[in-house]
Order: C-alpha cells, then sequence, then structure tokens
C-alpha cells in the first residue's frame, strides 16, 4: 500500500477548508512543555493563535513582549500560519549564558581543588 509522504496536505471537507489546526507551545520552566491544539480561520496570525490558547494569561506573561517561533525560527507575532503549524512561546533569559559558562567552569575548579586534582595554571593561583 503506498501512503502520501507526511508533508503532503490531507483533503479536507469543503466546510473544514476555511480552518487550519495549529498547536501553541509553552515551557514554563526546564522539563515541562505545555501544548494547547486550536483550530483557527484561515489568515490567523501567531498573535491570534496565542491569544486563543489562553496561555499568556494563565502564566500571566505579556502578550506585547514575548518573542514567539513557527518550527523553532524565531518569527513576528503577525506571522501568518499555515495548517499544522507550530507556534512557540519563548521565556527569556535569567542568565547570559557566557556568565553561566563562567559560573560552571568556576564551580568545577572548586570541586577539583576540594577533590585534590590538578587544575590548569593559569587558574591555579586564582
Amino acid at each position: 500500500m503506498v501512503s502520501a509522504p507526511p508533508f503532503a496536505a490531507p483533503s479536507a471537507p469543503r466546510s473544514q477548508a476555511a480552518t487550519i489546526t495549529v498547536e501553541v507551545a509553552y515551557s514554563p520552566r526546564a522539563g515541562e512543555v505545555e501544548i494547547v491544539s486550536l483550530q483557527l480561520p484561515m489568515g490567523a496570525t501567531a498573535a491570534d493563535a496565542l491569544r486563543a490558547s489562553g496561555l499568556a494569561s494563565k502564566h500571566g506573561l505579556d502578550e506585547t513582549t514575548l518573542r514567539v517561533g513557527v518550527w523553532c525560527k524565531a518569527r513576528e507575532a503577525t506571522t501568518l500560519l499555515r495548517d499544522r503549524d507550530r507556534v512557540e512561546v519563548y521565556r527569556p533569559l535569567r542568565v547570559d549564558p557566557k556568565e553561566a559558562r563562567r559560573q560552571r567552569y568556576k564551580r568545577h575548579l572548586e570541586n577539583a581543588r576540594a577533590k585534590g586534582r590538578p587544575v590548569p595554571r593559569d587558574e591555579a593561583a586564582g
């Protein structure tokens, strides 16, 4: 049996052709993801999906300052959605990634010193 490729749109009855199915995903904290599936009218934007999902109000987020993306690519809230799109709401960074790396490395050195392991020369004095 031959099946249609996964990217092919299924044929929809005429009455459903004016709507699209999208998902809105938000991760309030690491390891937790909330996904809301929606039926929206053709021509809906990422902002429309976010509003309809209720995730922003549920988590006390300001819709006007949120960054969003569609399938892992940053997009404007005014981006028109297509059937089967996934709108992702991005959390702001709590710590600068470079600073987080410095802190992890510092803890690593402290642990190495505490266990008597050798540390790099330039770090041995500090």
